[in-house]
């Protein structure tokens, strides 16, 4: 990709029917751009179709704007859900923890060394714990304590920052606080949260250490879009790894720890480079 060749996103969901492709690629071909790459699924089950597209567009289009004018007759043709994103653009992602800082520190350290394009305006805890280290990624930080009674206005003061800060993403990177409907909604498809993936079976206090009374053989992560219905929102990715008999609880956190930062980190990476397709209750994922 070259200045004078700006890449863009296009990513579609529709009815599965004869044609889309041709005529997404006809469209493209038509206007001089160049495809670089491009993944599709069609799923027999909902009858829907997935495709995304990353393509060189010339400076004879005339732009983003004047892209999706002329797409528009091909989606209103096939009942697309459709949108089309710069590639070049930075997600701008808002990251939200607690006491515990794997995950941010593990995003934090991938957004310093540009190994995850996107850009931190702003890190959200409802604990002081973390603010020298924001500070020493020169990043905002947020003390935004929670309590029964101010919840509601935390809250809004958080969507707030969101707004004020034209945030695309909101990672909940370990905060440890159930969000509200009204915030799940504000914030609908564009939240991702962290969890062990021994839910719902191991749900509450200390699951590392219920595990291990389980004797566990398998610990791991999944990532997925916060929704109103508690952890069960769609899942984006997943990781386990093999453990056995002799690891104690705290190792088995250890283990959990680096699984949770490296699920969270590409399923962030998934998100941005707009590669995850709502498909009801599940998602398409193009890696």
């Amino acid at each position: 990709m070259t200045e004078s060749q700006p890449a863009y996103i296009l990513t579609i969901s529709c009815p599965d029917t004869l044609g889309i492709v041709a005529a997404v690629s006809g469209f493209l071909s038509g206007a001089g751009c160049n495809i670089l790459d491009s993944q599709q699924f069609g799923d027999s089950l909902s009858g829907l179709f997935f495709l995304r597209v990353h393509f060189e567009a010339p400076p004879s289009v005339g732009g983003q704007a004047e892209i999706e004018r002329g797409f528009a007759e091909v989606a209103a043709r096939f009942s697309m859900n459709w949108a089309l994103h710069d590639a070049a653009r930075k997600a701008r992602v808002l990251i939200m923890v607690s006491r515990l800082g794997h995950c941010l520190n593990d995003l934090l350290y991938r957004y310093r060394t540009d190994s995850l394009a996107i850009e931190i305006p702003a890190i959200v805890s409802n604990h002081r714990d973390f603010y020298q280290l924001a500070a020493w990624h020169n990043v905002p930080f947020h003390h935004l304590p929670v309590a029964p009674e101010t919840k509601a206005q935390q809250e809004r003061r958080l969507l707030e920052i969101v707004e004020a800060e034209k945030v695309d993403l909101v990672v909940l990177a370990r905060y440890m606080q159930i969000l509200s409907p009204e915030l799940c909604t504000a914030l609908q498809g564009r939240c991702i949260n962290i969890h062990h993936s021994f839910l719902p079976s191991f749900k509450g206090a200390r699951p590392y250490h219920q595990a291990f009374s389980r004797g566990v053989k398998l610990i791991g992560a999944t990532a997925h879009y916060v929704t109103n219905e508690l952890d069960e929102g769609p899942i984006i990715e997943q990781e386990v790894e093999r453990v056995d008999h002799r690891l104690t609880p705290e190792e088995l956190e250890g283990v959990g720890r680096d699984i949770e930062s490296v699920v969270l980190a590409r399923a962030v990476r998934y998100h941005v480079e707009h590669r995850v397709l709502r498909n009801g209750n599940k998602t398409v994922v193009f890696r």
